[in-house]
């Protein structure tokens, strides 16, 4: 998986997110109180990221948003066949959330696939058990991932190749979310465990 297809993709994903909305369009407030807290520079946009999603969590269960999101939630999407980068990036995670569960803060992780043609419910639990008990994976019909993504504004392509053993090129964004407020910010690869533990930990201060 090339850094520039990478970059690409993440290009695609920030251009969305920088012309299309920042958190606070899903909220019902002005969102004043969470505004120490941003890392983005994301803001004044129309179109809001995130959305209902109807996805087969690791147990095999058909779940809503609103039964993922029942905590802050940090978010990501990519695949279990990843070589290198989806590993680290839910390593990072994890550690994230371990440093918030030191600190007292109940957070939780999701992992949800964007390759549902090899992930199904039990390749995704066993990728999710190698990080935190509290990372929930994902899945679902092509259909299904696609709206995720596109709610996201993520980015995915399956390479062409080896029918089994194919890569996917993906944006590697990590998001923030919220019960009932939904999409509050995200994070960049360079972001590391410490400052998204501080960041989540501002989030759910000012959320009360």
């Amino acid at each position: 998986m090339s850094v520039k297809t990478f970059a690409i993709g993440a290009s695609l994903v920030l251009a969305a997110l920088i012309g299309g909305s920042a958190w606070y369009a899903t909220r019902t407030t002005s969102g004043e109180e969470f505004a120490q807290c941003s890392g983005s520079t994301v803001s004044g946009g129309k179109a809001a990221i995130g959305g209902p999603l109807d996805l087969i969590n690791e147990d095999g269960v058909a779940v809503t948003d609103a039964e993922m999101f029942t905590k802050p939630t940090i978010l990501y999407f990519g695949y279990t066949f990843c070589p290198d980068v989806c590993p680290l990036d839910n390593m990072r995670n994890a550690d994230a959330l371990r440093i918030l569960d030191e600190r007292g803060y109940d957070a939780q992780a999701a992992f949800i696939s964007i390759d549902p043609e090899r992930d199904n419910v039990e390749v995704v639990k066993e990728f999710t058990s190698l990080f935190h008990d509290n990372m929930t994976g994902y899945t679902g019909t092509p259909e299904q991932i696609q709206a995720a993504s596109k709610a996201y504004k993520t980015y995915f392509k399956k390479q062409d190749g080896d029918p089994e053993y194919y890569l996917v090129d993906h944006s590697t964004f990590t998001y923030l979310v919220f019960p009932e407020i939904g999409f509050v910010d995200f994070f960049k690869r360079d972001d590391t465990a410490e400052q998204m533990a501080d960041r989540v930990g501002c989030f759910i201060d000012a959320a009360g």
